[in-house]
Parts: structure tokens; sequence; C-alpha cells
């Protein structure tokens, strides 16, 4: 599957959980980790669960694909599925602030997720 169209997947699983500010960075021409990185917020440890719970469903049911990698679920301030060319962050927003990921990958082209659709926002 296309990593746009799985990124696509993704920002629509977290969005059904209500994760806030959804952002997407296309990282594919900066770094060869992966081609996307999902940056997200939960407000609290059962959200940030829940939103992980549905990103992998949701990807499993519409891409048949398991995450490679996951981490931080069960303490749920900082969790990370690695699907190899996305690599989607949900985080709670004091670790959201303090780990500041969208400076780190600021050289990637940032994409928001506003209505159910990416949207690329300029890069400051």
């Amino acid at each position: 599957m296309d990593s746009s169209k799985l990124v696509e997947i993704a920002a629509l699983a977290c969005d059904d959980k209500r994760a806030n500010n959804i952002n997407l960075l296309k990282i594919d021409e900066v770094s060869s980790i992966a081609d996307w990185i999902l940056i997200t917020d939960g407000l609290s440890d059962v959200q940030v669960r829940a939103i992980v719970t549905n990103v992998e469903k949701t990807i499993k049911d519409e891409a048949d694909l398991l995450p490679l990698r996951k981490e931080g679920v069960s303490e749920a301030k900082w969790a990370l599925l690695d699907y190899g060319d996305l690599i989607i962050n949900v985080l709670q927003p004091s670790e959201r602030k303090f780990y500041d990921l969208e400076s780190f990958w600021s050289n990637g082209i940032k994409h928001n997720f506003i209505n159910n659709r990416l949207v690329i926002t300029k890069n400051e």
C-alpha cells in the first residue's frame, strides 16, 4: 500500500478517537527511516491507548498490516507504532510539548489533518 494512503488511514483512525492536533510530516526526502511521521496527542492515558488501539485495528482491517514495532502503549505517555514507511507518535500534551517532535522534524513537509483530509502547511 502507498505510504500516503496509509498515513490517511492512520490519521482518520486517530480522528475517530478525538485525537488532538494531528500533524503529518513527510520526511522521505530528508531521512531514510520512514516516509511519514504522524504526531498527535490524547488528553489521558486512556485516550492515548484508545487512539493506538484504533489505529492498529483500522490499519489491520484496511491494509492488512501490523506494526513492525510498538513502544510505550502500557505507560501511555508516549506511544509509538512503527509501520516502516509510517511512524505514529501518540503523546500526552505535556510529553508532546517537552519532546517537540515537530521541531526535530521541521525539515520535513508539514501536513495538517483538517476536516478528514491532508492539508499542506508552509514550514516556518
